[in-house]
Order: C-alpha cells, then structure tokens, then sequence
C-alpha cells in the first residue's frame, strides 16, 4: 500500500483510494470526484502516477487551474449518471486515448502497480478519470478503453470489478457488453 496523504493538508488520507487499471500499455487512474478541499491529495497521486489528463464525467466540483499548473489536461465529458455515454463522449474518450498513448506501440504490461513504468527513459502517461464516486460512469469509459484494446467485454468488467468494486451497474453492463468495437474491426485487407 502507498501513502495517500499530502504535505498540503492535514496528513488525512483520501477516503476511497485510487484505482489504477493498466492493459497492454494503457493506463487509467479510476478516482472519485475531487473537491476544492481535497485537491491537492489528488493532485499528488496525479503526480505519482503521471497523469497527463484528468475526464470529469461529472459536473466539475473543482477548477481546472491548479491540474493544468501541474500540466494536466482537464476535459468534460459529461452525461448523465447511471447512463451508458453517448456516442460523441465515446468519441472524444477514443481520440483522447488515440492521442495519449502509441497504440501501435503496446508493451502487453503485465498489470502490475509500478507508478515507476518507464519507456524510453520517460515515465508513461496516465489518464485520470472520474465520475461522482467512480463507480460509474468513470469505469464504463475505462471498460470501452479496454475493450477496444481487445479485451472481451466481460472480461473488462470483471477486470475493473476486481479492482474497484461496486463498479458498473446494471444498465451500463448490459451497454458493455454490446459495445462493439470501432478501432479493432478494421479490415487491413478492405
């Protein structure tokens, strides 16, 4: 286990810790919302996990200035809780993912929780996402990742579920589980 306490606070530990989710060279950091108070907890296991981008699936509880001070993206990709994302929030989440990681490039990561990874002599990035207590939305999005990185979907829910639990209700599971993916479906021969 590591810290979760800052020098900037009074020593208290985030109440639900982060989950880190890490497949095939992409990595997520799955937290609850932050708030103004609690920030600068956030903010150090951002730093401690590299995370270049922070997706709030929520209404902000938070301003985006002191992440992107520290070089961290912040990017809203709200809808409504409970529900699976609409295609244009799924998207925004595929190019995000596109952009951040060489995914021609996979390492297959055993899944080990190393913030410490490195490729190249360069800490790999991490992105950061969150709904009101991570449970939802913010793990729905991490299974599409997953899934378009090849994973079955029940697997990805499992994968996830084992890892933060009480993840993904009812209604989003059965989304998952007739996500099709967009990026692996590609025919090279066409």
């Amino acid at each position: 286990m590591y810290s979760r306490t800052s020098p900037y606070t009074t020593g208290r530990p985030l109440i639900n810790p982060p989950t880190y989710i890490e497949y095939h060279g992409l990595r997520f950091l799955i937290v609850d919302a932050p708030s103004s108070n609690n920030l600068p907890l956030y903010l150090q296991e951002f730093e401690r996990w590299n995370v270049t981008d922070v997706v709030r699936c929520c209404e902000a509880t938070y301003p985006k200035e002191p992440l992107n001070e520290k070089n961290i993206q912040v990017h809203d990709f709200v809808f409504v809780d409970g529900e699976a994302p609409p295609a244009p929030i799924v998207d925004a989440w595929l190019h995000l993912i596109e952009a951040r990681f060489n995914l021609n490039n996979n390492n297959d990561d055993d899944g080990d929780d190393d913030a410490e990874k490195t490729q190249n002599g360069e800490k790999l990035p991490c992105i950061a996402t969150h709904c009101v207590a991570g449970l939802g939305r913010a793990p729905v999005l991490v299974a599409i990742a997953l899934i378009e990185e090849g994973m079955p979907p029940l697997d990805a829910v499992s994968f996830i579920r084992e890892r933060r639990r009480g993840a993904i209700n009812k209604k989003q599971l059965r989304y998952i589980e007739t996500y099709k993916p967009r990026s692996k479906n590609k025919c090279i021969i066409c």
